[in-house]
C-alpha cells in the first residue's frame, strides 16, 4: 500500500471539511486506521490541538514527543486521534500518521463536542 499518497477528509460539523495526506512514518497504524474509516468522532480541545477517541487500541509505534502544525497522530493512551493546529505539543509522546494539506484554518473554529467525521478522500 503506498500510504504517502493516501488522502483522507476530516469532516467537522457545520464549520466544514479538511483534507489530510497520510505518510510512512507509522505505517502499522496508518493501516489499521484505514481499515476503520469511516470513523465519527466528538471533538474534545486542549490548547491548539482537538483530539477525539477512536476505536483503536493499539501499541506505539514510532513515538515522538513533538508535534509540527497540522500534524495528525495517534495517541495510544486516548484511544485518540490528534490534530495540532498551532503551537500546543503533545501532552505525551504521539505517533504521526500524517498532515493536514487544506482547510487547517477549519480548526480553529471548532468547540467541544463537535461532530468530526473522518474517511477516505
Amino acid at each position: 500500500m503506498v500510504l504517502d499518497l493516501m488522502r483522507i477528509t476530516i469532516e467537522i460539523a457545520g464549520i466544514g471539511q479538511a483534507i489530510a495526506e497520510l505518510d510512512e512514518r507509522n505505517p502499522g497504524i496508518t493501516e489499521k486506521l484505514l481499515q476503520k474509516l469511516p470513523i465519527i468522532g466528538m471533538a474534545n480541545l486542549w490548547g491548539e490541538e482537538v483530539y477525539f477517541e477512536i476505536p483503536l487500541n493499539l501499541d506505539n509505534e514510532n513515538t515522538s514527543l513533538c508535534a509540527s502544525t497540522g500534524d495528525i497522530s495517534y495517541w495510544s493512551p486516548g484511544p485518540a486521534l490528534c490534530i495540532f493546529f498551532g503551537e500546543t505539543q503533545p501532552y505525551s509522546a504521539v505517533n504521526h500518521l500524517g498532515k493536514v494539506t487544506d482547510g487547517l484554518d477549519l480548526f480553529k473554529k471548532i468547540k467541544e463536542g463537535d461532530r468530526i467525521v473522518l474517511s477516505r478522500k
